[in-house]
């Protein structure tokens, strides 16, 4: 009786082992499985994302989501099977990334109610089924990954849509997501209203140390990749007041001890604090309490610049936004909007001439998102960048930004599959990234107009 218990416990063993092996055989999950899709792309021009030139007539081969080698059309090996797709009239990229959106955003018109009706009348269902929307619409344009930073009061809205995107029920680009965003009393709308009246606002308000560091935990906690902070809220030109006369003053909200206390509880989960920061005394405190990220950096001083420098600190500047919707030029409004984008231009340039580190950012959202997002490439190039530095901007950089170096952002082995295409030279003119013809997100066909016979 022990003999044959001995010699069954033998036999299931053994199976186990097999059936174990041939488990590891067939996952698909594993690098090398068995019946994984594999694409070679024929790239007419290829731009890489890191290199500093085009390379011609290359083949890039995919195994699953990731790409697993790129070389000459002239030595490339084709997997037998393989699915082969021409793009040799194209030029080739990888998947763009747009650093900051708000796709809980929609460019909210002043004759509809603008900011202040979503938070008050709109369901956040509602809200939710236009952000399927904005991010449907970045993907068929080129941007497969999204530095989405916070909700304008739709909570943990983006959390939710990441989710759905991941899951495979909606089609949208890799969400990177702020959640809700912190500032402080008197730092953010809806404002205005009776003072007896308690109003929602668009971001979590804290004051303090204590609470600062706890909205971060919350919102590290429910899901947040990165968190944002607003570190000044509304400019105006100075007039006798504030500044120097005809100086664009923005207010600050958070003291550096508040930012101090979110900085140090993100960094210690391993993340990131993106500030928006306008100028002046916030954006200063937002450079002295460790942010990683300035947003906007609308007027940047040559100290603030050295200080980004030896920081290691970004700057996402978003430029096209602040061209639109001006008010007129003989009110407040109106030379408070033109001054924005004259400085903005001043501070950018110096910047770039500095070599502060820059990640290509929109705004999409504060800009209806039924307009083009790479309008913001020839606004890059007219202001100082190369049309390869914008390309790099919005690729390689970005993804750095992220921490996301090699996996994103690059067309080269081991990183994700996320590839797009344009029928123009993006070398000879910035603005046929505009018109993109071709995209793939990670390693699946979303859209091809270029292609023969697709």
């Amino acid at each position: 009786m022990k003999r044959w218990i001995a010699l069954l416990t033998i036999l299931c063993s053994s199976l186990c082992s097999s059936l174990s092996g041939r488990a590891q055989v067939i996952d698909r999950s594993v690098p090398g499985a068995l019946n994984v899709r594999q694409v070679a792309i024929r790239a007419g021009v290829l731009i890489d994302g890191e290199s500093n030139s085009p390379r011609r007539n290359q083949v890039i081969t995919i195994r699953g989501n990731r790409i697993t080698d790129v070389s000459d059309a002239a030595s490339a090996r084709i997997p037998d099977g393989a699915e082969v797709i021409d793009l040799s009239q194209a030029t080739v990229l990888p998947g763009l990334i747009d650093a900051h959106t708000h796709i809980f955003l929609q460019g909210e018109d002043p004759a509809e109610g603008g900011y202040d009706i979503q938070l008050l009348k709109y369901p956040l269902a509602f809200r939710a089924a236009r952000a399927t929307v904005s991010v449907r619409r970045a993907l068929e344009q080129g941007f497969t990954t999204l530095r989405d930073v916070e909700t304008e009061g739709a909570g943990y809205g983006d959390v939710g849509i990441k989710m759905a995107i991941e899951g495979g029920y909606i089609p949208g680009p890799r969400l990177f997501v702020a959640t809700r965003a912190i500032s402080t009393t008197g730092g953010y709308p809806l404002e205005g209203y009776a003072p007896e009246i308690e109003v929602p606002k668009g971001v979590q308000i804290i004051d303090g140390p204590v609470e600062a560091r706890k909205a971060a935990r919350e919102q590290l906690d429910h899901g947040a990749d990165w968190i944002k902070v607003y570190m000044t809220h509304r400019s105006w030109v100075s007039n006798n007041g504030v500044g120097k006369n005809g100086e664009l003053v923005s207010q600050p909200t958070l003291t550096v001890e508040e930012l101090r206390a979110i900085v140090d509880e993100t960094h210690g989960w391993g993340k990131k604090v993106a500030c928006h920061a306008y100028g002046g005394e916030g954006l200063q405190r937002g450079l002295d309490g460790g942010c990683d990220s300035i947003e906007h950096g609308l007027v940047l001083t040559d100290a603030q610049i050295a200080q980004m420098i030896r920081q290691g600190t970004w700057l996402c500047a978003t430029l096209s936004v602040y061209y639109s919707d001006w008010a007129p030029a003989d009110t407040p409004e109106g030379q408070r909007d033109r001054k924005r984008a004259s400085n903005h231009e001043v501070s950018f340039r110096k910047a770039l001439k500095a070599g502060v580190k820059i990640a290509f950012g929109t705004d999409m959202g504060g800009i209806p998102w039924s307009e083009p997002m790479a309008q913001e490439f020839p606004r890059m190039v007219e202001f100082g960048m190369t049309p390869m530095q914008a390309i790099q901007s919005a690729t390689s950089r970005a993804a750095e930004l992220l921490g996301m170096k090699g996996r994103l952002g690059v067309i080269a082995p081991g990183a994700y599959a996320d590839v797009v295409a344009v029928a123009g030279d993006p070398m000879e003119d910035i603005k046929v990234l505009g018109d993109v013809g071709f995209v793939m997100k990670d390693g699946k066909v979303f859209k091809n107009e270029l292609s023969p016979g697709k």
